[in-house]
């Protein structure tokens, strides 16, 4: 009987559909057997050319996939030079006079596109780095409703039934720099999500029926006076501690903790140095959260939350951490790979102590996802390196698709969804 019931939690969460980013938990983490090989001719069940540009990740309910994307219409060389005086930054960005920011939904099964919905503009949006997108973060998807964020060029809410635009709202801004990057949660009837730009920094929260503001809290902590120092792009993660709900919002040069329900601050952790410009996802266990830094000088970091008194930094790692992917972590160990090289690193989640550091190649910004002790690593170039979970280094396949890969991976039963800047592919074993 207990063998039974296991098999069935097990195809049950395997059956799970993707409603975030990073999956149920937020993690990279699935029960499903994916396939450990594929190419374009291999593996394939369907393929389907996608329109626009964006690196949003695609979220699963039902018989639906859906994914954002961005209509772009460039500034005139005249119209970017004068906007760009305002730009302080020094990094490479490109400027429109318009996007148009969709919504796009395909047939799990057959491929077929079902809806390629406006659902808002902006005139002149902000600049945005050349790496990034109009349309990165990622959606969420809840009983019907899709849930879209696109930064300050706003947010919005889909009936997934009827693809009618229930809300939208473009009244919440701050200047990103670099465009938007940090993707929304859900709790209970709010959408939480980051707004840490240069100018100003806060978590705010909608109401998910109306899209009207709920809450906002400004971050507290101190940081650089420079304001390119003070972006940051992170998500937060929502997890129980002694049965109370806690946020856990990583932002520049702060961990910070607060209660979903009102935004109250509970506590607040200092990583210090010139932590900004965070992407990564924190992900926890064992008590602790992990967390990148960010740019500059990055570190791993592993802050004890529960059963302490005062949450703290339990070890730090300074070495080949990432800056954009999400780390990951099976088991008493945890992964990370480098924006550029693929360097892959595994820790002891415990005591921060290495295991191995081996270089996979290419250059990263999807998140890893773990299935079956593998884990995927999916490069810009279109590479993705299967490894075998543990603590010795094994390379299991890698595997090529056209296109740039941006985006991490979504799972659906035995499929995994990947989407390139060309196509969103459904693969599983023929």
């Amino acid at each position: 009987m207990k063998q039974i019931l296991l098999t069935l939690i097990l195809v049950i969460s395997a059956q799970a559909d993707w409603k975030q980013w990073r999956g149920p938990n937020g993690d990279g983490h699935t029960d499903a057997n994916l396939p450990t090989r594929w190419s374009e001719d291999h593996n394939v069940k369907w393929r389907t050319p996608i329109p626009g540009k964006g690196w949003s990740s695609p979220v699963i309910e039902g018989n639906q996939i859906w994914f954002t994307t961005a209509f772009e219409t460039p500034a005139t060389e005249a119209e970017a030079k004068e906007r760009l005086k305002k730009n302080t930054g020094g990094v490479p960005v490109y400027v429109l006079s318009k996007v148009r920011l969709h919504a796009v939904c395909i047939d799990k099964q057959t491929g077929k596109l079902l809806h390629n919905l406006e659902i808002l503009v902006k005139d002149e949006p902000q600049w945005v780095h050349k790496l990034n997108s109009y349309a990165s973060p990622s959606p969420i998807i809840e009983n019907g409703r899709l849930y879209c964020h696109f930064g300050a060029n706003g947010s919005a809410c889909v009936d997934t039934r009827t693809g009618k635009v229930v809300w939208r709202n473009q009244e919440v801004e701050v200047q990103h720099e670099n465009g938007p990057g940090s993707t929304p949660v859900l709790w209970k009837d709010l959408l939480i999500f980051h707004m840490d730009g240069s100018d100003q920094q806060f978590v705010v929260a909608l109401d998910k029926a109306t899209g009207k503001e709920r809450w906002r809290t400004a971050r507290s902590g101190t940081m650089h006076e420079n304001p390119q120092l003070k972006k940051s792009y992170g998500t937060p993660i929502i997890r129980t501690v002694k049965d109370r709900p806690v946020l856990l919002s990583p932002g520049s040069n702060w961990l910070y903790a607060y209660d979903p329900a009102s935004g109250k601050e509970l506590w607040k952790v200092e990583y210090g140095g010139l932590g900004f410009s965070l992407v990564p996802r924190p992900v926890t266990g064992h008590g602790m959260i992990f967390m990148s830094t960010g740019f500059m000088r990055a570190k791993l970091l592993a802050v004890r939350y529960e059963n302490t008194a005062k949450p703290d930094i339990v070890w730090s790692y300074a070495r080949g951490v990432s800056t954009q992917p999400s780390p990951l972590l099976v088991g008493d160990e945890l992964y990370f790979i480098t924006e550029s090289g693929g360097l892959v690193t595994c820790l002891d989640a415990h005591t921060g102590e290495k295991h191995w550091v081996e270089r996979i190649g290419g250059n990263y910004s999807a998140s890893p996802t773990h299935s079956n002790g593998r884990i995927y690593f999916h490069s810009r170039e279109g590479i993705t390196t299967v490894l075998q979970a543990g603590r010795e280094f094994k390379v299991l396949a890698k595997n090529h698709l056209e296109g740039q890969h941006m985006a991490s991976a979504a799972v659906d039963g035995n499929a995994i969804l990947l989407r390139t800047d060309k196509a969103l592919y459904r693969i599983e074993t023929e």
